[in-house]
């Protein structure tokens, strides 16, 4: 069932027109085979970028689409609720172009950015280490300096299209203590950068998430972003902007969940009536459907608010803890209303609630949400 989206301009209407043909037409057909073949959608990714929707809220000066914020999220959203794996994918690359965008010199930004958001390129984004997830500080990988280049050492993890993508942001210690990290842009070709095997994961199958391993690679030095020491000040601003995409994505997983349990609603039958006329399950939809576009609404008020240049830190943890939160729930509900056909793979409920999971704990878990989200009312 299509969204009825307010958007800002016919241009918008016609872009969403255009992801959901594609989506329907190219997404929609091959995601059972390879989520449960666990293959990678070789040319899928080409054909988005051919579309001009990986470089959609970037300036047209570098090949983007120069989209409010708020509809390249409601073209996630759309992406997300045909395949997950794919939505996640397209907000990683999307927000892997962000430290480039934004902080990259007018000569890096015009060498490199026009790939990415055209698609020839693929980005990934490599912050978490083994022992350094939420605790982004505490990294260990390290970039030294060695006349015109730095010299890599450590290891990277959950890294989304490891071993795919062809340019990643490698966030390294280059000094001691918060201020000692900067950001790289790392091609995926570098002499001693490898990958591990791909995680054998509870959902999101079709697109593999590595550890990366660096051994003395040698990065030119004009592949660093912004100034030594500014990584994490890069990595959280580019955080912001990708915890509104996986609340979008989640958002878009949550909404094919309720439309698979309405359909199932109306034509399942019991005591001669199909068992959405039964008011204890019309109810349990109903709250299924305002707990979805409540998560929308807060996504797009979050993105909203960074379109017009203002603050929206804490409005994008909100958006992310009730989208993710939502999805969660929704998609549990909507296996029970299937009973016991949703528990197994003949439908698609199960593994939207599968994939619900891992949006409650990737760009930050929904507990540092909550921390983010009390500090910001604590400096009002």
């Amino acid at each position: 069932m299509p969204v009825d989206r307010l958007l800002p301009s016919d241009e918008a209407h016609a872009l969403i027109e255009l992801t959901r043909d594609i989506a329907d037409k190219v997404l929609d057909p091959i995601v059972d085979q390879h989520e449960k073949a666990e293959t990678y959608p070789e040319g899928v990714f080409a054909t988005l970028g051919e579309a001009g929707l990986l470089g959609l809220p970037y300036s047209e000066e570098y090949g983007g689409g120069d989209q409010p914020y708020e509809v390249y999220l409601q073209v996630l959203e759309e992406i997300g609720a045909r395949w997950a794996a794919v939505g996640v994918a397209m907000s990683v690359h999307v927000l892997s172009c962000f430290p480039l965008a934004t902080y990259g010199t007018e000569e890096q930004k015009a060498q490199w950015l026009p790939g990415m958001l055209g698609g020839e390129a693929i980005g990934a984004y490599s912050l978490s280490e083994p022992d350094a997830g939420s605790d982004a500080a505490a990294l260990q990988c390290r970039a030294t300096r060695v006349d015109d280049e730095y010299r890599i050492n450590g290891t990277k993890a959950w890294i989304t299209h490891g071993g795919i993508a062809d340019a990643y942001n490698l966030f390294a210690r280059t000094g001691e203590g918060s201020k000692g990290i900067s950001c790289f842009l790392v091609p995926g070709d570098t002499a001693g950068l490898s990958f591990g095997k791909p995680e054998e994961k509870m959902g999101l199958a079709a697109v593999p998430t590595t550890s990366a391993t660096y051994e003395d690679a040698l990065v030119p030095a004009d592949r660093r972003l912004g100034a030594e020491g500014q990584g994490l000040q890069i990595a959280f601003s580019a955080l912001d902007s990708g915890r509104l995409g996986i609340a979008a994505v989640a958002t878009g997983i949550a909404q094919a969940a309720l439309d698979a349990a309405v359909a199932y609603a109306k034509e399942r039958e019991t005591f001669g009536k199909a068992i959405i006329e039964h008011q204890g399950l019309g109810f349990f939809l109903a709250d299924m459907a305002a707990a979805v576009d409540s998560a929308r609404a807060t996504y797009l008020d979050a993105a909203r608010r960074r379109d017009r240049g203002l603050p929206y830190s804490r409005q994008a943890s909100v958006a992310k803890l009730v989208a993710t939160d939502t999805a969660m729930k929704v998609t549990t509900d909507a296996v029970q209303v299937f009973g016991g056909n949703g528990y197994t793979r003949d439908f698609r409920v199960e593994r939207f609630m599968r994939e619900a999971k891992i949006t409650q704990i990737f760009e930050g878990t929904n507990q540092i949400q909550r921390l983010v989200i009390a500090r910001g009312l604590a400096a009002l």
